[in-house]
């Protein structure tokens, strides 16, 4: 379980190559779907069209859900818009560029399902099949009204006696499929234009707003993450602090009641020093055993919420003396640097 869930929130996380390997998967999702989907038109006049229209508008609605439910950055934004501003101001432009990164990845799936439907044009014949102008086709001409509406509404079912093997109807459906496949495939010319010029003219434009909203927004994103960690990790120190605690005090009242081992016996004596727990002291754990009651825990969670601390750190002392690369090993006292390099 604990392998699935570290692998849940591997996926969930705001790599660009994670989010948009979701987007491709919901992608491959929506054609598997389509592709395996029944469709049976009703063939009624006053369902032909809620029934195409359902199915073209509806499959979609889901996806986006499932798009905004599988990306983290959508929480995260909304936890950023609607938090306290307390020590740290709100930027709107850091949750607009993530608004917009987020409905970038969550509509790809839904408009696939689209593109598909209007080229494959079964939802369009069977929606507009009772919208058509029967004027336009020279067989209904002997026809009065109410045999026309009616045989418009078989056009999408042609294993229908009533239209099986018809010209008219064959004609009507040629119609409505080819206008289809056109709206199709202009609503995907207009995508690709609309894409080619937002990644040409984007280096047209200065960068430096760009960078920082896509800096800040991973912030956000990493700080909470590593917020989440930090408390898993005090919680299962602090549960390890509470439980030996409790099996201290359960020694004390063993012995008051006589239930003592005999140290003859080889039994550890229960006075004996218990062995020093790993992290203590100026140990790693030690920010971490400062917090050590429940309304600690509680205050500093409400202080995290309300009022984040500023982003103004203080210089590392380390970093100022040896320059922009920490990486780089200092020089020992009395040595004199290599004037070679090494290829």
């Amino acid at each position: 379980m604990d392998k699935l869930r570290a692998l849940f929130q591997h996926f969930q996380s705001s790599s660009e190559s994670v989010l948009n390997g979701i987007c491709l998967l919901l992608a491959v999702v929506t054609v598997k779907l389509y592709s395996s989907f029944d469709f049976n038109c009703p063939c009624l006049a006053r369902y032909n069209a809620l029934y195409g229209l359902g199915l073209l508008l509806t499959p979609p609605l889901a996806l986006f859900l499932c798009g905004l439910l599988a990306n983290r950055q959508s929480v995260v934004m909304v936890e950023e818009w609607r938090r306290p501003e307390g020590r740290r101001r709100k930027d709107p432009g850091i949750i607009r560029y993530m608004c917009f990164s987020v409905l970038q990845r969550a509509l790809a799936a839904p408009l696939l399902w689209i593109l598909l439907a209007l080229l494959d044009g079964k939802c369009f014949v069977c929606a507009f099949s009772s919208s058509v102008d029967p004027e336009k086709f020279l067989d209904f001409a002997n026809m009065t009204p109410s045999q026309v509406q009616l045989f418009l509404a078989k056009v999408p079912c042609k294993e229908d006696e009533l239209v099986r093997d018809s010209p008219a109807r064959k004609a009507v459906s040629r119609y409505l499929r080819c206008l289809s496949q056109a709206i199709g495939w202009s609503f995907t010319l207009l995508l690709l234009v609309l894409a080619f010029l937002a990644r040409c003219l984007r280096p047209c434009f200065d960068q430096t707003a760009l960078l920082q909203r896509r800096y800040w927004s991973n912030y956000v994103d990493l700080e909470q993450q590593l917020f989440d960690e930090t408390c898993c990790e005090h919680a299962r120190d602090f549960a390890h602090r509470c439980v030996l605690h409790f099996f201290a005090g359960m020694r004390g009242e063993m012995r008051a009641r006589g239930l003592r081992r005999d140290p003859a016996r080889g039994g550890a004596e229960p006075g004996a020093a218990e062995p020093a727990e790993p992290g203590d002291g100026a140990g790693g754990k030690a920010h971490l055993r400062a917090v050590s009651s429940r309304q600690q825990v509680n205050l500093l969670l409400s202080t995290w919420y309300s009022s984040k601390p500023p982003l103004n750190l203080p210089p590392s002392p380390r970093l100022g003396e040896r320059g922009l690369s920490p990486r780089a090993p200092a020089a020992a006292p009395g040595t004199r640097p290599s004037q070679h390099t090494d290829v």
